[in-house]
């Protein structure tokens, strides 16, 4: 019989499969993967090269070597943070935003509005 920790482990593991992330799921992020995802942020999509290039501008204390560049990209894809399409050094990384959910209003609500403010009396 499944406890309550199987069932929010569940629903995590449902969340991180719907992809996307969240700013407060940044926060969490270790500092190679957050630094990762903030270049990302900025552009949305870049491809490897590009990535390589910006890391080599960095300052050499906050850069990621090619290893370690290559394990934090692997890990946000596994992760759906980032969308890869293609291999090796011609991978485009996209950013998998999560998306906005719906507004939550009536569907009629503008016109149940607009109705009441046309039966009001003018004002003479």
């Amino acid at each position: 019989m499944p406890g309550v920790f199987d069932r929010l482990d569940k629903e995590i593991k449902d969340k991180q499969k719907e992809g996307g992330i969240t700013p407060l799921d940044l926060a969490a992020l270790p500092p190679a993967l957050r630094k990762i995802m903030r270049l990302m942020l900025r552009e949305l999509q870049m491809n490897y090269p590009r990535l390589c290039e910006v890391m080599d501008a960095m300052p050499e204390a906050e850069r990621l070597s090619r290893d370690e560049l290559d394990s934090a990209l692997a890990n946000l894809t596994e992760q759906f943070w980032l969308i890869r399409i293609g291999e090796g050094a011609k991978a485009v990384y996209k950013v998998n935003l999560r998306r906005k959910e719906g507004s939550k209003l009536a569907a009629g609500i503008w016109s149940a509005l607009d109705a009441k403010l046309k039966g009001k009396p003018k004002d003479t």
